[in-house]
């Protein structure tokens, strides 16, 4: 028993002594292909969904371990760069739990996708005439427009699944063209939570031009809980965007409503200050790609918006850079001087990238403050998935995935841990034998937990006397004095998320524990 004590020691501290390292999972799917690939720390398999229809551009994995994925409906009447047209959610053995088409001649998903709880948001282009873009103000264009809007689906419960929330570009547009048409305002810089509909004639790059369709080619989009707060990156605009999801759908469409009181419009914008009729550096030169929050759970620059600049440092080569928003927690909006863009007045961290793409891509901040990096494969960009410390140091990868979007899992990720039965798990550092020699028949549930946790000691034959509740440093948060009870429960509330240990002790000082994984 000393040496499974010891064993668990000596795993606790490989995991701060070695933050540097790559600990956890890759998730991915390479272009047009139909298998998404989840690779551990050693770049072995770990698990596979192999599935009939090709994924668009991105899959996430939910906290109970099924895969959502964007995929190319094979009807669609409208077609453009990462065209989807169908969102489906996949259980660990790939058997569809539900499936949702949206696509017809009037509107098509694409591009990204994210979580919102259990439900899923996605980006999707709704088609506007010639004369109903005209008619609004735009210098005389002669073809439709299709701009972005964004739709929230709940699973019905019955295989499919029903939209509960929208927001449309379309109903936050201003003009400076002609005092007779809607939206009209005299100077864009009055109204920088509106998007002037006309900034983007003279933009755009390499795909559907601002000639086509894909007017503001939208291509990622973020979720933060905790403000219910949306943001989302427009390659053609070379702007990052947030907006308020605690509306509803009807003050979604307006100006009022909503935790911030402004409605659907724009909270926030960044990279471009001229989209607005404002002068000052602009930080986003082209392409900018996975607009994203680091997770603010004590990690470095947590809070922060992060974004791949495609060419942020120069035409050939990408960064990752962090953005410290002006945001007023009092107000739930974003700090804005008089006669000045949002700031900063330019990025707060920059990691410039080794491999680099000029489209698609991804990354993220890990909780050891190393940075993931998914650098396209699409318009010769590099392909490959890597992993860098503070010091820019490649400490994994590269691999090649040939992905447009990669995400990381790490090992205390619900996701995960709810995976290990179904996975090869051999080779990774998150399920290590000495974790797995402790492991007792003790029943503790929900598993993962967002606060309280039960335990039940029915299935044990021993007199265990005690026990307690350790985090991921070895620190005791929690003991009791077991006396003639075979269940019992504390709560987490108040920790911080992440994997805690339970232990349970007998009066021979045996002691046997299993993980428990905790998120609010």
């Amino acid at each position: 028993m000393k040496n499974i004590l010891l064993g668990v020691a000596l795993f606790l501290v490989t995991l701060l002594s070695f933050g540097q390292s790559f600990e956890g999972f890759a998730l991915y799917n390479a272009q047009g292909s139909n298998t998404t690939y989840l690779i551990d720390e050693n770049l072995n398999i770990a698990h596979t969904w192999n599935l009939s229809t090709e994924c668009n551009y991105t899959v996430q994995l939910k906290d109970n371990g099924n895969l959502v994925r964007g995929t190319k409906n094979n009807e669609n009447q409208l077609d453009g760069a990462a065209e989807a047209g169908r969102v489906q959610e996949l259980d660990p053995l790939g058997n569809i739990v539900w499936d949702y088409i949206y696509s017809t001649s009037e509107h098509l998903s694409h591009h990204d996708l994210t979580l919102v709880g259990d439900n899923v948001l996605l980006t999707a282009w709704e088609v506007k005439t010639v004369l109903e873009v005209n008619a609004e103000g735009y210098n005389n264009t002669d073809s439709d427009k299709w701009p972005t809007h964004f739709i929230e689906l709940a699973p019905d419960g019955n295989g499919g699944a029903e939209i509960v929330w929208e927001w449309h570009i379309w109903d936050h547009l201003c003009q400076d063209t002609d005092a007779n048409l809607p939206n009209y305002t005299e100077a864009i810089s009055n109204h920088p939570e509106l998007i002037d509909i006309n900034m983007i004639q003279q933009m755009g790059g390499p795909g559907p031009g601002p000639s086509g369709g894909d007017w503001f080619h939208v291509n990622g989009v973020d979720y933060n809980e905790a403000l219910d707060q949306i943001s989302f990156s427009s390659r053609f605009a070379s702007e990052i965007y947030i907006i308020d999801h605690s509306t509803t759908t009807e003050e979604a469409a307006s100006h009022m409503g909503g935790n911030s009181g402004m409605g659907g419009d724009l909270l926030y914008r960044w990279g471009n200050p001229s989209n607005y009729g404002m002068s000052g550096a602009r930080t986003i030169p082209n392409a900018v790609h996975d607009v994203r929050w680091i997770t603010d759970d004590g990690r470095p620059n947590g809070g922060y918006l992060q974004i791949f600049n495609n060419s942020g440092v120069s035409n050939n080569q990408s960064a990752i850079d962090g953005i410290e928003t002006p945001f007023d927690e009092a107000t739930g909006t974003y700090t804005l001087n008089p006669g000045e863009p949002y700031g900063p007045s330019t990025y707060t961290t920059r990691y410039a990238c080794a491999y680099s793409a000029s489209g698609q891509s991804s990354s993220d901040r890990m909780s050891n403050g190393n940075i993931y990096v998914n650098a396209s494969a699409g318009q010769n960009g590099a392909g490959v998935m890597y992993e860098v410390d503070a010091e820019g140091n490649i400490v994994w990868g590269p691999y090649n995935s040939q992905t447009p979007k990669g995400f990381r899992y790490e090992c205390d990720h619900p996701g995960v841990i709810a995976l290990e039965s179904f996975m090869n798990a051999s080779t990774s550092s998150c399920f290590t034998s000495s974790i797995r020699e402790i492991d007792a028949s003790f029943l503790i549930y929900p598993n993962p937990t967002n606060g309280i946790v039960s335990i039940d000691l029915g299935t044990l034959n021993k007199n265990y006397t005690a026990f307690t509740v350790t985090n991921i440093t070895g620190q005791t948060i929690y003991s009791e004095l077991i006396t003639n009870r075979t269940r019992i429960q504390f709560d987490l509330e108040g920790y911080p998320e992440g994997m805690y240990f339970v232990n349970v002790t007998n009066g021979k000082g045996e002691m046997v524990s299993q993980r428990i994984s905790y998120f609010r």
